[in-house]
């Protein structure tokens, strides 16, 4: 069977490659998005409010656990990308094959200790009471459903970095239809299928998130995809020294950045959860729809990295610029637009979340007005951070982002919370997004990015990673 081929992103109009590439995966986190909502619908309407602010609380955790492997992927992804526009496919396949040993290692231990410490981590996020048993049935299910999620994003991410986009947006709907589809099965039971109530949908997520992973795996050797490993070259598996260090040392900073961003969600749910149920469901259902205002920034975010990935590993410096500002621009256009319909047909919206309840659906409208518009914000910080990732630069994003979490965000919250109450947390949304692009544009003009270099060959991985085991800047996302 032929194989689709993979995008060369080193050549064209800048406009129209990066939206041929950013398309299909917005349509990927569009159809990720989708099963979430549709899942937090069938959890809303047939469980109630409680267990909705029990999956808040919970995915709040799991993106903690994801946060800390994440950074390897996104190292790897950024190799295999600077490999493709090098056209070493050689290269390629060494390094997913380090990061698949990497993976399936860390998935593992992740997974356990996320369910040896997640009473401890509900307990510490004040979940409610009523709230608690609910949210840990639910962890104890889905953490068992990450090793085989994990996989599949490494697996799709490499895709992206080979320039194919196409192929993740496949596999997605194919998971995101049998979630969604078992959703209401497993929770309300149907003939001889039990009620499992809200582990249901946990139960449908791992089912889903097997069935695409197998799937997946088929059509790539089927295809003969360039991450294919086969005879000699599943051997790659076991992780190259070399390209293993370079992974961590590009790796870890990557991964701070998730941690920083799920550690700050942490803390502001903690803050959240102290004034009650229908506050704690308003603020997922809120989070529903920033999930979608996030989403164009995250699919342009991808595409700009993968363009200057290939576009650096070609030499093709000149266009890198280019890439970045058509990445804002359109970033701007796409997320500005998204943001002014979901705030219009906001309140018609979060009655799927939160049913009749007036009260909550208040509050949430209000949290949605204060804080959406600030997405827009946070794109251009993506598409910045994006194009220095690419480069291999970490820490001085990190760095931003600690600030932007921290003294801005959470900072701004706790201290002003016993003048504005609630407000507080709201506002601190947009004073952390205002802070973060200030930042990172100073960043981007002044930081010396351009100097750091990811390794291009496996020879040249020690030294290289030696020479830069001394930290010299990065970057990801502010939420």
């Amino acid at each position: 069977m032929a194989r689709p081929p993979q995008r060369d992103l080193t050549t064209g109009p800048i406009g129209r490659t990066l939206l041929l590439f950013a398309l299909p995966t917005l349509g990927s986190s569009i159809l990720q998005s989708l099963n979430g909502s549709i899942n937090a619908i069938w959890i809303g309407q047939f469980l109630g409010e409680r267990a909705l602010a029990a999956t808040t609380n919970a995915n709040i955790i799991m993106f903690l656990l994801i946060a800390a492997v994440f950074g390897f992927g996104m190292a790897a992804t950024i190799l295999i990308g600077q490999a493709m526009g090098r056209r070493d496919v050689e290269a390629v396949r060494r390094t997913l094959g380090t990061a698949l040993g990497l993976f399936s290692g860390l998935s593992v231990a992740t997974v356990i200790v996320g369910l040896l410490a997640a009473p401890a981590i509900l307990r510490l996020l004040a979940t409610p009471v009523e709230v608690y048993p609910l949210a840990l049935d639910y962890l104890r299910i889905i953490f068992i459903a990450m090793v085989p999620g994990f996989l599949t994003v490494l697996l799709t991410m490499a895709l992206r970095g080979t320039g194919d986009s196409i192929t993740p947006l496949k596999f997605m709907a194919l998971g995101s239809v049998v979630d969604v589809g078992l959703n209401p099965l497993l929770i309300r039971g149907v003939g001889p299928i039990p009620a499992m109530g809200i582990g249901g949908s946990a139960t449908a997520t791992l089912i889903a998130n097997l069935v695409s992973l197998i799937a997946l795996l088929i059509y790539i050797y089927r295809r003969d995809l360039p991450i294919r490993l086969r005879g000699a070259e599943l051997g790659y598996v076991r992780p190259d020294r070399t390209l293993l260090r370079t992974i961590l040392v590009k790796g870890v900073p990557m991964g701070l950045q998730m941690l920083v961003v799920s550690t700050s969600a942490l803390a502001m749910i903690g803050l959240v959860n102290r004034y009650g149920t229908s506050t704690t469901a308003a603020y997922g259902a809120a989070n529903q729809l920033w999930t979608y205002i996030q989403m164009p920034a995250m699919a342009v975010g991808a595409a700009v990295s993968a363009m200057a990935a290939q576009n650096i590993g070609a030499g093709a410096w000149e266009r890198v610029g280019r890439i970045t500002r058509v990445g804002i621009l359109t970033n701007l256009a796409l997320t500005g637009g998204l943001v002014v319909l979901l705030t219009l047909l906001d309140r018609h919206v979060l009655w799927l979340f939160l049913g009749r309840d007036p009260g909550a659906i208040d509050i949430a409208v209000r949290i949605n007005w204060i804080a959406g518009w600030s997405f827009m914000l946070f794109g251009v910080s993506m598409v910045l951070s994006a194009t220095v990732r690419a480069n291999g630069a970490v820490v001085g994003p990190l760095v931003i982002l600690a600030v932007a979490m921290f003294p801005l965000r959470l900072g701004l919250a706790m201290g002003l919370e016993g003048r504005f109450g609630s407000d507080a947390i709201w506002w601190s949304f947009p004073a952390g997004s205002v802070g973060s692009m200030l930042m990172m544009i100073g960043f981007y003009l002044h930081g010396g990015w351009r100097r750091t270099r990811m390794p291009a060959a496996p020879q040249a991985c020690e030294e290289t990673a030696l020479a830069e085991g001394q930290p010299t800047g990065k970057a990801m996302p502010v939420g």
